[in-house]
């Protein structure tokens, strides 16, 4: 125990201190070297604008606790430019005040510049006036291009410059990336492809910040910027620095995957992200970032097309900056295991060796003291046992065990040890007071009240400039049908259409993420004499993805109205546009708009679809995050006291028939104790008298761990407490079931104890066939009353042993109250 206590004690000093600021920063093929160091390093993505300003200083110290060295955020250029030269660094913006509060907590920084950065944000990150720019082509060896991209690179640098920031001047920063994925669209632009590269890391250099740039999925990034791999195994998919100067470096690990509306959740386990990660450090890596460790909200419009507003939920800290476990325990765990290998993985001779025909050691060996192995079992289906050094390891399915010292295993990446938990939902004020809901009607525009006019079909993205998500289209007729019956139909190539004839709603459609929207074709009444037909396209953000973005077109291309002998084609005609909604325009989702405009009682109108709606709430009582449920709404977009927490869409289902997204977001900051404005724009059939405001807690901690967590390092079968005392003592600790509830809960019952064999996990168990009838009683003493409490997984603990010759578990299930 002795060694292990100064493994860990130098553990300790290195994670407390020492970090935060850098010094000169270079890099080798082994690792980037920060004042004359080698580095192993864990980042996490935290995106500012993904978050608030009162909520920074809670995540980064969460990922630091979790063993994170860096944080990792985007830059986002149409945030900061969203006006040619005016630029915007407040509130949500505010870049560096974000990395000051990294560098105060401690923690490295990254700043992923791009200025393309995809990230799932609106058109890439790039601000659409881009597109007027005469004869540009974005991320081309296009001098238009390039003189803007410039232009906003240099500037962010010397922002950071101006400040200190970089690890150069003492600060935070140690690595900066150019451009993003680039590999995946370059051949696309032929010629003008590599030009632009090399053109783009040589700005980037040229600029002399001291610290190291990089280049993602760039196989052929120029010297001496680093490619980097993004991706969920590379480990296994990375070809490896394209020079043995340089290190091997993940700069994205997909802890889950973005979802869209329509999909599923994707859910990517704690035990699979720790397995890509050993991997990829046993195969010397030295650098490996969590795209996200933290997701955050998409608030406004600024997610990209289809995307959800609740961005990586399932990152080790969830959308709302609570503990995701066991996703963050674990990965924290691994981090630790890494760190005590640290020295034999800098300085030590780098060796394989074949343990089976699934399996494989990688082993760093320093001087005769200093050694770490790596024991990989590639088989996914059984456990394995290998024999390493004269020792016996059993190696779970698709597992890795390290070793920090070559014969003690510290950490499996398949044995999950620490706590589950339960994020809960509880409604702490119902929204369905009718007395309470006023509504305001959207106008349907008719060609007489548009000033905007074109004797063609005007594209949707140059028409809007992004200002909205939403332009109308409208035309009047002579209907001079013979006929009885009438069909319209409609072309779009934008996300959602609404088509009104005469002002009536007459339907409505959209396409997804990965079909285009289909044609909208309605049998519709019309007059005799003039006829007005408003057709109003919609997009749920720009593309943000692919080569030449600045040529994709969206909306209306093509509308006939047919009769039963005879087609009209409206295509090209005279056509009025209005550019956004009335209810946008007069900002009627704050507080000065809507003491500007008429209400009506809910209820009024005469439909309800493009309907504005409006109440008032109080802030529920307490720190829990808050959220509107919005299950009963359809589409649109909802602002808290004038503040968007973002697009809703509750009626796109997934294939299992369920919502993708059903609570949204309001940070506390937004919020007031009393008379919180909520306004709702719904396209829709909504049903506002549904909302709920609800908060979310973790209620819930279950911990599941088996007696197999205790290392085998040898083959060992102890027959009595003198031996069993030994063999603590050579390996360590026993296993614990460690419960930990949020701060200002407490445990406040057991739910389910079973020690001995019980089946299912924490999320669905029962009593097995060997159970101790001692498990509540010890649980409930050792628990009760208290936030934090462990429990060693041993038969002595529970007063005997309930079934001799077979391996125990023992699961917690518990209350946090």
């Amino acid at each position: 125990m002795g060694r292990w206590f100064l493994f860990l004690l130098g553990l300790l000093l290195t994670v407390s201190g020492g970090r935060g600021s850098g010094g000169n920063v270079t890099y080798d093929g082994r690792s980037l070297i920060i004042d004359g160091q080698h580095k192993i390093l864990f980042s996490g993505s935290i995106h500012y604008p993904r978050s608030t300003p009162q909520m920074w200083s809670s995540l980064i110290a969460k990922a630091k606790a979790g063993g994170l060295d860096v944080i990792e955020t985007l830059v986002f250029w149409n945030l900061h430019e969203p006006q040619p030269g005016q630029f915007d660094f407040s509130g949500r913006r505010d870049i560096v005040r974000f990395i000051k509060e990294i560098q105060a907590q401690g923690l490295y920084a990254c700043i992923r510049i791009g200025p393309f950065i995809q990230g799932e944000w609106s058109y890439g990150g790039l601000p659409f006036w881009l597109h007027d720019i005469p004869g540009i082509v974005y991320r081309s060896d296009n001098e238009p291009f390039k003189y803007q991209m410039q232009k906003f690179v240099s500037k962010i640098v010397s922002m950071m410059r101006a400040e200190n920031l970089y690890a150069s001047q003492g600060g935070p920063i140690i690595l900066s990336q150019i451009e993003n994925e680039y590999g995946m669209v370059q051949a696309a632009f032929r010629e003008k492809g590599p030009t632009y590269l090399r053109w783009a890391a040589e700005m980037a250099v040229g600029l002399q910040t001291g610290v190291p740039w990089v280049m993602c999925k760039q196989d052929d990034a120029p010297d001496p910027v680093i490619n980097a791999c993004n991706g969920r195994r590379c480990g296994e998919t990375f070809a490896g620095p394209n020079s043995p100067n340089k290190p091997a470096i993940w700069t994205e690990n997909w802890t889950s995957f973005y979802q869209v509306y329509g999909d599923d959740v994707d859910i990517r386990s704690a035990e699979d992200i720790a397995f890509h990660v050993a991997l990829f450090i046993a195969k010397k890596g030295s650098y490996v970032n969590y795209y996200m460790y933290h997701g955050g909200t998409n608030f406004g419009r600024n997610a990209a097309a289809y995307m959800l507003t609740g961005y990586y939920d399932q990152a080790p800290l969830d959308e709302y900056g609570l503990f995701r476990q066991p996703k963050w325990g674990h990965l924290k765990e691994l981090h630790a295991a890494i760190k005590l290998c640290s020295k034999p993985l800098i300085s030590g001779v780098y060796t394989t060796m074949a343990l089976g025909r699934s399996q494989q050691a990688f082993v760093y060996r320093g001087n005769s003291v200093d050694c770490a192995a790596f024991l990989v079992n590639n088989d996914t289906r059984k456990n394995v046992g290998v024999t390493f050094l004269n020792s016996f390891y059993e190696l779970p399915p698709k597992s890795i065990s390290i070793l920090p010292d070559c014969k003690t295993e510290a950490f499996n990446t398949a044995k999950v040890s620490t706590q589950y938990n339960t994020r809960a939902v509880e409604t702490r004020q119902k929204l369905d007071s009718i007395e309470k809901w006023e509504e305001f009607k959207e106008a349907i525009p008719t060609f007489e009240k548009t000033s905007l006019r074109a004797n063609i079909l005007l594209e949707h993205m140059n028409t809007t400039k992004d200002t909205s998500d939403y332009l109308w289209y409208t035309f009047r007729f002579q209907n001079d049908f013979s006929d009885a019956q009438y069909v319209l139909n409609v072309t779009s190539s934008a996300h959602v259409l609404h088509a009104f004839v005469n002002g009536a709603s007459v339907g409505f459609t959209h396409g997804s993420y990965k079909t285009k929207t289909p044609n909208l074709e309605r049998k519709v009444t019309l007059s005799n004499g003039t006829n007005h037909i408003s057709l109003l396209s919609g997009m749920v953000g720009l593309p943000d993805s692919g080569a030449y973005l600045e040529r994709r077109v969206a909306g209306v291309s093509r509308v006939i109205i047919k009769g039963e002998h005879e087609i009209k084609d409206f295509t090209s005609y005279s056509w009025g546009y209005q550019v956004g909604l009335l209810g946008e325009k007069l900002q009627v989702y704050t507080d000065f708009g809507s003491s500007k405009i008429q209400w009506n009682t809910y209820g009024s109108s005469t439909h309800r679809t493009l309907t504005w709606y409006k109440t008032l709430f109080d802030a529920p009582v307490g720190k829990d995050p808050v959220a509107l449920n919005l299950e009963s709404m359809g589409k649109g977009e909802a602002w808290v006291n004038g503040q968007s927490i973002g697009r809703y869409w509750v009626s796109f289902l997934t294939p299992k028939g369920s919502p993708s997204q059903t609570w949204y977001n309001v940070p506390r900051s937004f919020l007031k104790p009393t008379n919180n404005l909520l306004v709702i724009l719904e396209e829709q059939n909504g049903y506002p008298l549904g909302i709920s405001v609800d908060t979310i807690s973790i209620t819930k901690v279950c911990g599941h761990v088996s007696d197999s967590h205790l290392p085998p390092v040898i083959s060992w079968r102890g027959q009595n407490k003198t031996e069993e005392k030994n063999h603590e003592k050579h390996h360590g600790r026993r296993p614990k079931v460690q419960l930990r509830c949020p701060p200002g809960r407490n445990i406040s019952s057991i739910l389910f104890s079973s020690y001995g064999n019980p089946s299912g996990d924490c999320g669905s168990y029962a009593i097995g066939s060997c159970h101790s009838s001692n498990s509540l009683a010890i649980v409930e003493e050792a628990c009760l009353g208290k936030r934090i409490c462990s429990i060693p997984v041993w038969s002595q603990k529970f007063g005997d042993d309930p079934c001799p010759g077979i391996q125990k578990t023992l699961l917690v299930d518990a209350q946090c109250t």
